[in-house]
């Protein structure tokens, strides 16, 4: 007698044949119906399970066009070899009780998103996004065809004018290459430059993934209240130096210009033989003072420096598109490498982005971003500081979406507090989680938090239920 895994339910929506299938499948899967085994005649295993001949039928036909039954004439169907699946337990079968690994628990819903990669999607200009991007679709079905593998020509030229004019940037459109995202772009520029890489140490883990996936042998160099130390630089081999020199991720501090001028004079003693990558992050959220102009500025158009920047920040991070400045000497070797490759981002995407910059709307959008989070900023300030007084010290306030909270006095390690935290609904980093190298140098009891898309009424609340946290983590560590 035939005994299937599930009863078949006349009831549900899935067809008796298809039920009737499936209880099969799982008994050869899992091995209760060997190979070999003549399978019951369709009108007695209609009769014992109360269906029609055709239900049965239809079954046997399915099993067998995927080969788990054949058919022999004037004998009926036989059930086929199935070999267990690699690595995992026939389907049915039993499993040993040993090998199951427990569930990992996601924790409790995040109430409060304080990660750095948030962003404020209700400012994002779906009007004007739209309007421009439906008159694209409606007015130019060119653009459906293949476009350069550097990204259109009206971007990149709207590109130019607008870091010529906000970040003093010095380059020609065809200079620019857009591509979907700061890490695509970064992984195609890496096999263009030779030797070990210097990264921030705390820095951007991305960027040093990227470069060693490229080959590259990263050096990690500490960071002070200058940015990336010159000094470790210059006694390292590196001959490829990725920074952000604007707003240091993640610490939030700004590269001063005498500190500019010494990296850019590293990078001068060996011409075409020392790089720097300088990625231009969170530039244009600068609150109390104008933002330093671009190293590349400072460099010139076929200076040692490959400017990196994105509209992820000021956008929205689901709109893909980042650009790179390469140095006019590099272009050739560019060209010769990536001519034959495709463009990676939406052309009606560039083509609206173009528009959108070239008609003025993205530097009045900057504008009331500004506004909203430099509000938000000092609504998060206020509240941590009437939360906890004088028992933390903010910092990284002045540029950017996020800033640091600084516990004083004795306080377990920052990993435990992000991790009370996050059991109360926070979710944000601990700054050691940063460090590449040597996070013995991590100043303790620091955390980072991004207020991106952090609700503007929830300031409060937030402070009061981090700090709830805080308090029970550094007791029950106190008592250890």
């Amino acid at each position: 007698m035939l005994h299937l895994t599930t009863a078949l339910d006349p009831a549900s929506q899935v067809p008796l044949y298809e039920q009737l299938y499936r209880s099969l499948v799982a008994e050869i899967r899992s091995g209760a119906l060997p190979a070999g085994t003549r399978m019951p005649g369709k009108r007695s295993l209609a009769e014992e399970l109360s269906v029609s001949v055709n239900t049965v039928d239809g079954a046997y036909q399915m099993l067998a066009a995927e080969g788990y039954l054949a058919s022999r004439p004037r004998s009926g169907f036989y059930v086929q070899e199935y070999p267990a699946l690699p690595g995992r337990p026939a389907e049915g079968g039993h499993t040993d009780a040993a090998s199951v690994q427990p569930a990992v628990s996601a924790g409790p819903p995040v109430v409060y998103d304080l990660s750095t990669s948030g962003v404020d999607t209700g400012l994002f200009p779906f009007r004007t996004w739209a309007r421009l991007q439906k008159e694209l679709l409606y007015t130019s079905p060119g653009l459906l065809a293949r476009g350069d593998p550097r990204g259109d020509p009206e971007l990149r030229q709207a590109l130019t004018r607008y870091l010529e004019e906000y970040r003093g940037v010095r380059c020609t459109p065809d200079q620019i290459v857009v591509g979907a995202g700061i890490e695509y772009l970064l992984s195609l520029l890496a096999p263009l430059l030779k030797g070990p890489a210097a990264v921030e140490n705390p820095g951007y883990p991305r960027a040093r993934q990227v470069l060693e996936n490229s080959g590259h042998l990263c050096r990690f160099l500490p960071v002070d209240a200058g940015g990336l130390s010159v000094t470790a630089l210059a006694a390292s081999d590196a001959a490829v130096c990725y920074v952000t020199p604007s707003h240091q991720f993640p610490t939030g501090v700004t590269m001063p210009a005498p500190r500019r001028a010494e990296l850019l004079g590293w990078a001068a003693q060996r011409p075409g033989q020392r790089y720097i990558i300088e990625d231009d992050y969170d530039s244009e959220f600068r609150f109390d003072t104008r933002p330093l102009p671009s190293l590349q500025g400072m460099a010139g158009a076929d200076g040692p420096v490959i400017y990196l920047s994105t509209v992820a920040r000021s956008l929205a991070p689901g709109i893909r598109i980042a650009y790179m400045v390469l140095p006019q000497h590099l272009i050739p070797a560019w060209e010769q490498r990536y001519t034959l490759y495709s463009g990676t981002v939406s052309r009606f995407e560039q083509q609206t982005l173009a528009r959108f910059i070239g008609e003025g709307y993205f530097t009045r959008h900057l504008a009331r971003s500004r506004v909203v989070y430099k509000a938000r900023r000092t609504a998060l300030a206020q509240a941590l500081t009437q939360a906890f007084g004088p028992a933390v010290q903010l910092s990284g306030l002045h540029t950017g979406l996020h800033l640091l909270v600084h516990f004083k006095g004795q306080m377990p390690p920052d990993t435990v507090l992000a991790g009370a935290a996050r059991q109360a609904g926070i979710r944000l980093a601990a700054l050691s989680s940063y460090y590449m190298a040597d996070s013995a140098s991590c100043p303790p009891g620091t955390l980072v938090l991004g207020y991106g898309a952090l609700e503007d009424g929830l300031c409060s609340s937030l402070a009061a239920t981090l700090k709830k946290a805080c308090t029970a983590a550094s007791d029950s560590w106190s008592r250890v």
